[in-house]
């Protein structure tokens, strides 16, 4: 298989375990250096660790990812890194509320002998044109 199939494939996982709420499958897609900055969080999260954290206080409230679909996928490889950028249609509940959010992302994987992990992923808004 050859890189951007790889790197596909390594975020088709990652989607997956989010998309079915497995927290364990999710976290084990992102080295432990990994970092986060996400619209709807005031700073980034600068760990795996720091993320998985808050993941858990967010569980604990009630949160839980009901689906999410990736659409307009694009891998740009860069030698050992390679940056995925996507569409993501995401629904969530959030204290007993559903929620429907569209987004873009960007995750970069660094390569780790023969797997791709998640060191990086921004998370923005897609706002209408």
């Amino acid at each position: 298989m050859d890189h951007n199939a790889q790197v596909r494939q390594a975020a088709a996982n990652l989607v997956a375990a989010f998309a079915s709420n497995d927290t364990d499958r999710y976290f084990a897609c992102f080295s432990e250096d990994a970092t986060f900055l996400f619209h709807t969080l005031p700073h980034p999260l600068l760990s795996r660790h720091a993320y998985q954290t808050l993941w858990a206080q967010w569980q604990a409230e009630g949160f839980a990812v009901l689906r999410c679909e990736s659409s307009n996928t694009q891998v740009s490889l860069q030698g050992e890194v390679a940056i995925f950028m996507h569409d993501v249609a995401t629904h969530l509940r959030i204290a007993n509320e559903e929620h429907a959010l569209s987004e873009r992302e960007t995750i970069v994987f660094r390569r780790q002998g023969e797997a791709w992990l998640a060191c990086h992923e921004h998370l923005s808004m897609i706002t209408p044109s």
